[in-house]
């Protein structure tokens, strides 16, 4: 299976869900949305859009039109939510039940959805199908800074020590471990040697990597190409696994894909998130470790060496340079501890030739006006 063919089935596949739940979950003139955003957005945003929506024409049939159900909406009821509706709705999402779960929202996830049905707003205030667009009125809800959790040098060294050794995975885990041993040990490492997206490297195919150069072409979100580069260290470890791939018959001919599941298939991007968050859980049990604070990582590290916002961004393939400062030029815990001893609160005591440090100070009187 080529790289395309990955994409464009990974696309069919986002589409096919996407008309179940525009068919089976949402307002009939939901239809016309996704068809008309079809050109300007992908698969994964549209379907992100749709499961948001189905939350938020739940909520208005709960609260708002409890006589009816989502498929029974009009754009007259559309038309007729208020921005209060829409503040009720972000209320709601702290704690609400959807198909029987109890689920619950922090601000980002609220704002998240929040998006969704502006853009839905948007769209049909634009269109001329609404004469009035309610959710622009609303606030979009004041989300923390929260730190960015990346691994630190010693911690990375660990991560990639425990994925080669398995030294402290549990006994269900190392029966497993040397199955996948150099795979693993592959995949972490291109994470923390490129910065590489879950998805990227998912999608990689055999083909995608050229060692003459130390290059490989990924597939940025959006379907743009771009080719990367990776250090020696990289090149050791999928060097390792490709010559192991090779004398492995079980491999289908016809299987392109670079990163194979025990089944000899394309892994999956669950199965990358487990094997992460197996390996970290040793190192650093505080740290919630994923795929993406790998990625996080090795930004931080790439511009703490070189210093240069832009070409972290451009590895990194950010389209705004301010995400990349947002997020990886940052204070680190490392620069803290550095600066922490900076600022000087005594003056140094003076020296003489025959101060004697174990000695006590003798007190020299002094004349005094006490009466």
């Amino acid at each position: 299976m080529s790289k395309e063919n990955y994409y464009i089935l990974r696309n069919i596949n986002d589409g096919e869900k996407i008309a179940e739940i525009v068919e089976k979950q949402l307002p009939p003139f939901c239809f016309d949305y996704f068809l008309g955003i079809e050109s300007i957005t992908s698969a994964q945003t549209r379907l992100k859009y749709a499961y948001d929506l189905r939350i938020f024409f739940d909520f208005l049939c709960r609260k708002k039109y409890t006589r009816k159900t989502p498929l029974d909406l009009t754009l007259e009821d559309l038309e007729a939510v208020t921005n209060n509706d829409i503040e009720l709705f972000l209320s709601y999402l702290s704690s609400y039940k959807y198909n029987g779960k109890l689920l619950t929202c922090d601000a980002p996830a609220k704002s998240r959805k929040l998006s969704a049905v502006r853009a839905m707003f948007r769209y049909f205030f634009n269109k001329g199908y609404i004469e009035v667009n309610n959710a622009a009125k609303v606030a979009t809800p004041k989300c923390r800074e929260k730190e960015i959790i990346r691994l630190s040098a010693t911690e990375v060294s660990d991560l990639l020590a425990v994925a080669e050794t398995g030294r402290g995975l549990t006994k269900h885990a190392i029966g497993y471990h040397e199955k996948t041993r150099v795979r693993d040990t592959a995949i972490l490492t291109l994470f923390l040697g490129t910065g590489i997206r879950i998805s990227e490297l998912v999608g990689l195919d055999n083909d995608s990597v050229n060692f003459d150069d130390n290059s490989f072409i990924v597939t940025r979100k959006g379907g743009a190409q771009a080719i990367l580069y990776f250090s020696d260290e990289v090149a050791y470890a999928l060097k390792e696994y490709v010559a192991e791939k090779k004398n492995d018959p079980k491999i289908p001919r016809s299987e392109k894909a670079l990163f194979l599941s025990m089944q000899y298939k394309r892994i999956n991007v669950r199965s990358v998130e487990f094997l992460v968050k197996k390996y970290s859980k040793t190192v650093t049990p505080l740290k919630k470790i994923t795929p993406h604070k790998l990625r996080s990582t090795y930004g931080t590290r790439l511009y703490n060496e070189t210093g240069d916002i832009y070409i972290v961004a451009d590895v990194l393939g950010h389209k705004d340079v301010n995400t990349t400062k947002r997020h990886y030029a940052a204070v680190t815990q490392e620069n803290r501890r550095k600066v922490a001893g900076v600022v000087k609160l005594h003056a140094d005591p003076p020296s003489t030739p025959d101060s004697d440090p174990d000695r006590e100070s003798e007190i020299t009187p002094t004349n005094s006006n006490d009466d």
